[in-house]
């Protein structure tokens, strides 16, 4: 018979399994390696199965840790936010709010809204952390972030979030962008480049798995084929140096665009279709005062931008 779980043990558990090394896990929670070494050893001897693997890039979950470590998330998530109402009622810990944002928004929307909450409460100790999608649903659930702002491209299928709210903030749209005299650029329409004509280009975009490839693929398949990618990058600004230096052709979201210097590249829609990444804003269904104000002011700083997606109302 299995004994009651260790809610200590849990909570040394999905930090682990957080920060995918238990030496990282060790730092954050002020312990040795080896003290929580020993935790985890004593649940899977409890449990009476291995809950994690370790490889030379660092431990992930064993399937059965997964879902031990879906469940602490929620637990700790819980207690955490008991302890912050049991503060706020008593009037003894000053707010605090967690942001997670991934690199694009933390520059786009993530500044005004923060300082025009941090005006509206001085005392409230307010952090970002960078997240790059499709990471950091965990992180909301367990209480570690109380706000995530992600994305999710085209073709990409949605992550599972219970106990979770996800309101979408903004469309971000894709553009194709290809090099200054590129012969696509030639016989361009207006009403863009036609994605037919576009089987045999070298083409630019993250490795295999990454949302922004699958978006390519996926968007390339109804047409008949599959892009060839000789050059993988997750930084999008080594994308466009990539294109700039007319070594392939890429999709591009409007947001970097904004800001990126277009001497070396020409930009164009693609023909007949409109895809676009969904930035979103994710939170518990509980969210307090703060996250609710800061919901808002993200909603007003996505209704401010230039881009020609559109921002989503609250």
């Amino acid at each position: 018979m299995v004994r009651e779980l260790d809610v200590n043990r849990l909570l040394v558990l999905m930090e682990v399994a957080h920060a995918r090394s238990i030496a990282e896990a060790a730092r954050k929670l002020a312990f040795t390696p080896s003290a929580l070494s020993q935790q985890i050893a004593k649940l899977e001897t409890e449990l009476g199965t291995r809950l994690l693997e370790r490889r030379p890039g660092g431990v992930t979950p064993t399937p059965v840790g997964a879902v031990l470590v879906d469940h602490a998330e929620r637990v700790i998530g819980e207690l955490r936010q008991a302890r912050a109402a049991l503060d706020a009622a008593i009037a003894t810990q000053p707010q605090r709010l967690a942001l997670g944002s991934f690199a694009t928004a933390a520059q786009l929307l993530v500044p005004t809204a923060l300082a025009a909450l941090q005006a509206r409460h001085p005392r409230a100790e307010l952090s970002l952390v960078a997240i790059e999608p499709p990471e950091g649903y965990g992180l909301v659930t367990s209480g570690d972030l109380d706000v995530l702002i992600t994305h999710r491209y085209p073709g990409v299928a949605p992550v599972p979030h219970p106990g979770l709210d996800r309101q979408p903030l903004l469309d971000d749209p894709l553009r194709l962008v290809v090099p200054v005299g590129h012969r696509l650029t030639e016989g361009a329409a207006r009403g863009g480049i036609d994605l037919d004509g576009l089987e045999n280009e070298t083409w630019i975009s993250g490795a295999p798995g990454i949302p922004n490839r699958t978006c390519l693929e996926t968007l390339a398949r109804p047409v008949g084929f599959e892009p060839r990618v000789a050059y993988e990058s997750a930084d999008y600004h080594v994308i466009l140096a990539l294109v700039g230096a007319g070594l392939g052709i890429a999709l591009v979201p409007a947001s970097i665009l904004a800001g990126a210097d277009h001497s070396h590249v020409s930009v164009h829609d693609l023909q007949g279709h409109t895809p676009a990444r969904e930035i979103s804003i994710v939170h518990r269904r509980r969210p307090t005062a703060l996250v609710h104000e800061l919901a808002t002011f993200l909603h007003t700083a996505a209704n401010g931008t230039s881009l020609s997606g559109s921002p989503r109302l609250p």
